[in-house]
């Protein structure tokens, strides 16, 4: 899931839950394209790979992400900037509240995405109050 913050959603794929999020994350970020603004980009742990980062430089972003504690050579990172990346979780967290998303009562992918589309929908009319 691209969020921009704890709003709104840029993109998103539905994946297997035994893939690793950093291969997804590579899709959704060459889905995207290449951006021509100074746009920070806050990942977790999970996307620190050396491919994942590079992609998204190439793509214009300024990456903010720590290293693992097992990196042998660890990078300086924007502490601040990372700070940001709460919204991006209180995103996902609200939309956690929606039980049918969160535990994932759909056996069909085509049923869980209209839902989950249906949760956006919802809670973008609640910010036009």
């Amino acid at each position: 899931m691209g969020a921009a913050d704890d709003r709104i959603a840029i993109e998103f794929s539905l994946s297997g839950g035994e893939g690793a999020d950093c291969v997804e994350g590579r899709k959704l970020l060459l889905k995207i394209g290449p951006i021509t603004t100074h746009i920070y980009l806050n990942m977790d742990k999970a996307y620190e790979d050396d491919k994942t980062r590079e992609i998204a430089r190439v793509l214009g972003y300024t990456v903010v992400v720590p290293p693992k504690s097992n990196r042998v050579e660890p990078w300086e990172y924007d502490k601040e900037e990372y700070k940001y990346r709460n919204e991006v979780e209180r995103f996902f967290r609200r939309y956690k509240e929606y039980r049918r998303i969160c535990t994932r009562y759909d056996k069909l992918d085509i049923m869980f995405l209209n839902y989950f589309i249906f949760a956006l929908i919802v809670e973008l009319l609640k910010l036009a109050r």
